[in-house]
């Protein structure tokens, strides 16, 4: 196999490739537009012949987020992929996951909704991606890709957070990147771990009682409260530990910036246009793009809006983000919301625009 490849290619065949090379042990999914690559070309690539990557097209959305609870219970690198609806339908066993404290990794390429919705692009499940997304006090680790290039990179770096905090994480994109072509520089192959390295790196694992070691037991169930608790005080120490060390962020000429906007994944990419056109017209902005929705760059955002004289929250969805960077300015400066509905991708112009009316008149 080779160590390094520049390949052509989409979003969405970059999460698969990606995959591969990082060791991952199976893909557990479901076809739906605008994802359906990842499972096509985990099937054309045929990893089980390579490396012994397990790759099942499940019945539903539902089977294939149970069957990544159960290897990922077991110590596996296993991930699955959906959109928006489809995620959805995942919702209860993530929670389960989360609960149980089973790391394991979920991709999501974000299409419009509500419900059914569309087929074209949307950030529209932000507000489940950074609020748990199912019942209970819990967070999923969320990664927000701007580029093909950032698809196939968080790919292994969702595994490693999700595995160092034996806790779910998410890469979030959209139709946008999912579907773009662009050069991307893929991975060295990383060998699937042993299951000796397995029950070591992961003494919590289901992997078969030895050495007279009592049960593991994987569930998120807990009938006594005070015992309930415990695992809930547990659950929030183990979330501020992510809080305090794993923010990631982009800034782009910031120093001297009086607006600033903030955005993400495929938004952020026309967002840097538009901030390159207001330049060009003699206005100071600058862009912080969120790498970690959860965790989201509070305190960063909160510093620069010191002395500012606004922010705007460019997304496309009707304005969700937007309540994340209120709450972090504290009411400092004005956050107004610009965004497109529908399926329908803004233009930088109308980002410029944006900012001129909500925060320059």
């Amino acid at each position: 196999m080779a160590e390094k490849e520049t390949i052509l290619m989409k979003g969405n065949e970059a999460i698969a490739h990606a995959a591969i090379r990082c060791g991952a042990d199976a893909y557990f999914g479901y076809p739906i537009t605008p994802q359906s690559e990842v499972i096509e070309t985990l099937a054309a690539l045929k990893p089980w012949e390579e490396t012994g990557m397990v790759v099942l097209q499940a019945e539903s959305e539902v089977a294939s987020i149970n069957m990544v609870y159960g290897a990922a219970g077991a110590g596996k690198r296993v991930l699955t992929s959906s959109s928006s609806p489809g995620v959805a339908l995942m919702q209860e066993g993530i929670a389960y996951m989360a609960g149980a404290e089973i790391p394991g990794v979920f991709v999501n390429v974000q299409r419009g909704g509500p419900g059914l919705g569309t087929i074209h692009p949307s950030q529209a499940d932000y507000f489940p991606a950074t609020r748990g997304g199912g019942n209970g006090d819990y967070y999923v680790i969320t990664l927000a890709p701007n580029s093909v290039q950032e698809m196939a990179d968080f790919v292994d770096l969702a595994f490693e957070l999700a595995f160092k905090y034996r806790n779910p994480a998410m890469i979030l994109s959209d139709g946008v990147i999912g579907q773009m072509m662009e050069k991307v520089v893929l991975p060295p192959y990383k060998p699937r771990r042993t299951e000796e390295q397995i029950a070591k790196e992961c003494p919590w694992a289901t992997m078969g009682r030895t050495n007279g070691r009592k049960p593991n037991i994987m569930t998120s169930l807990e009938m006594q409260p005070e015992v309930m608790e415990q695992r809930n005080l547990a659950l929030l120490r183990k979330y501020q530990q992510i809080k305090d060390n794993e923010v990631r962020y982009e800034k782009t000429l910031c120093d001297d910036a009086e607006y600033i906007i903030v955005s993400f994944g495929s938004a952020a990419r026309i967002a840097e246009k538009a901030v390159e056109l207001a330049r060009e017209e003699g206005i100071k902005v600058g862009l912080i793009r969120p790498i970690t929705l959860w965790p989201f760059p509070e305190k960063e955002i909160a510093a620069l809006a010191e002395g500012k004289k606004g922010i705007l929250s460019a997304e496309i969805n009707a304005g969700q983000m937007i309540e994340d960077i209120r709450l972090a300015v504290n009411g400092k400066v004005p956050v107004e919301h610009f965004g497109r509905l529908g399926g329908i991708v803004p233009g930088p112009d109308e980002i410029v625009e944006a900012l001129k009316n909500k925060l320059m008149k």
